[in-house]
């Protein structure tokens, strides 16, 4: 079969390597897989395109901040993608996040839809379903009908209009007699809200987020926490974003709150994503810049005593498989579909916003009043659930379904 998948990246952020791991899996099977991509830096591999250029990224996020439409820009680079996708002639196309200035959504789907060319559209968001917004979060105009839309000024932003009702109702057209889509949900939350939308007469399964398990396994990090100079007796909390903590969406001002609650005592915590000046009283929290070496990344999964997630919304985040997979548990928010990753036993979940109980499930955790599992028996959990050779095998099955469905 010939499959090509379409990304924002590739080979980072949890949706790039998602893709390249399916990129992997589906060439080592004799299958014959390519990957097009609109942001970062340039691959060098076979079938590995990147289609979108910066200046164009640049002017599809100004003009959206300036009009109010998302998706609706990028006519060079999704001239080229549609170009590829001629020449490659896949069976099945796979599209995941799309919703990051870098390609016109319309434009393509349109063509998919026109051309009778078998999709499947993996939901790594709520954006395929809205107005624009990636998470909907307490609004519920999504569910008949996106208007004057609260979140105007949210990624992504718009600073004088609001285009929502149209772009609702573009997407809802799309969709309409598009019968040659599959839909994929990495969670039963996002399934579930898929089934109150205008997609609810969509054929949907759910298919959990794999990852790589040579990379991410337990490591001995002792000489790692010697170097970020913490003593052998103090208990680590770990928090990985893409962001920064003054990032909203990731909850970072709750991860400072919780170093704030937990002064004076024996713990730090180890954030690794963009560094920001820090004042004072956030002493007890180390920085680490983003880490794209997934080893070290493991190593620093694997010297955590909790890894702590604080997101005001997920679908079924990497990073929780990735701690599971390096032997630790998790701890944080239950927001979307985020406390999935970890059934009982495997992870701690408060409601959202309540630090004080967060800190208090934490401290429990660390004085041994909540016994969980072992470091082994949490890398066991993850290598049966969360490989990447069980999301590939799930992924195949639905690419031959939809080939072989009549059109």
């Amino acid at each position: 079969m010939k499959i090509l998948l379409i990304n924002v990246v590739c080979k980072r952020g949890s949706t790039g390597k998602i893709v390249y791991d399916l990129y992997t899996e589906l060439n080592k099977h004799g299958h014959e897989a390519a990957v097009c991509y609109g942001r970062g830096p340039k691959i060098k591999e076979f079938n590995i395109f990147k289609f979108s250029s910066n200046w164009e990224v640049y002017l599809h996020a100004l003009f959206t901040r300036i009009t109010g439409l998302h998706g609706c820009y990028s006519y060079f680079a999704t001239k080229k993608l549609i170009k590829f996708i001629k020449k490659f002639e896949p069976d099945v196309v796979n599209l995941h996040q799309f919703d990051a200035y870098f390609l016109n959504e319309i434009t393509l789907f349109r063509y998919l839809k026109n051309n009778n060319i078998k999709t499947v559209l993996t939901l790594h968001s709520e954006n395929p379903y809205t107005g624009k917004c990636g998470y909907a979060y307490e609004c519920n105009k999504w569910m008949k009908e996106c208007k004057n839309c609260p979140q105007k000024r949210e990624w992504p932003k718009s600073y004088f209009f609001d285009f929502t009702k149209y772009m609702f109702h573009k997407k809802k057209a799309l969709m309409k007699d598009f019968n040659n889509i599959a839909l994929v949900a990495p969670s039963k939350w996002l399934a579930d809200r898929v089934k109150l939308s205008f997609l609810k007469d969509k054929r949907i399964k759910v298919i959990h987020n794999g990852i790589d398990l040579t990379d991410f396994h337990i490591y001995n990090a002792d000489e790692l926490k010697k170097g970020l100079g913490i003593d052998e007796n103090e208990k680590i909390l770990l928090h990985v974003t893409p962001h920064s903590l003054l990032n909203k969406g990731k909850g970072g001002k709750y991860i400072i709150e919780l170093a704030r609650k937990l002064e004076g005592k024996n713990i730090k915590i180890v954030v690794v994503g963009e560094k920001i000046k820090m004042d004072n009283f956030t002493k007890n929290i180390i920085q680490v810049d983003k880490i794209y070496d997934k080893c070290l990344l493991a190593q620093y999964y694997s010297m955590a005593d909790l890894m702590v997630i604080t997101s005001k919304k997920e679908v079924f985040p990497t990073v929780c498989l990735e701690s599971l997979a390096c032997g630790t548990p998790v701890i944080g928010f239950d927001a979307g579909g985020t406390a999935e990753t970890t059934p009982d036993g495997y992870g701690l979940f408060v409601k959202y916003a309540d630090v004080e109980m967060l800190k208090k499930k934490v401290l429990d955790y660390l004085d041994g009043n909540l016994i969980l599992k072992s470091k082994k028996e949490y890398e066991n959990f993850a290598s049966i659930e969360y490989s990447k050779e069980k999301m590939f095998n799930n992924y195949f099955y639905l690419y031959i379904d939809i080939f072989l469905q009549e059109e």
